[in-house]
């Protein structure tokens, strides 16, 4: 089973960037697509974005692509995301998981998650 550790988060005006980073271990990372994901308060978590074993695929929703970056960093079993021109409704719980496959796909559903890291964009 693999262990998730999300960080970065914080408290930014619109605009503004940050940079997450998932930490992972338990299972070998870099035969996976890894993906992040958010969860706004009265929501359901939402796919973000995904990346693939290389990072030559990356996939990412219609609300964020252009402003997000997936990368990862296999050596050191962390993925990361770049948020750029943050809006306030990017404000969530961002959460990363790993999945079972190297291919990406949509709705996959994960066993467990980790205890993600709050993102808050003021107006």
């Amino acid at each position: 089973q693999v262990q998730l550790a999300e960080s970065g988060g914080g408290l930014v005006q619109a605009g503004g960037s940050l940079r997450l980073s998932c930490a992972a271990s338990g299972r070998t990372f870099s035969n996976y697509v890894m993906g992040w994901f958010r969860q706004a308060p009265g929501k359901e978590r939402e796919f973000v974005a995904a990346i693939n074993w290389s990072g030559g695929n990356k996939y990412y929703a219609d609300s964020v692509r252009g402003r997000f970056t997936i990368s990862r960093d296999n050596a050191k079993n962390t993925v990361f995301l770049q948020m750029n021109s943050l809006k306030p409704e990017d404000t969530a719980v961002y959460y990363c998981n790993q999945y079972t496959t190297t291919y990406y796909y949509t709705g996959a559903n994960f066993g467990s998650w980790g205890q993600g890291t709050q993102v808050t964009v003021s107006a």
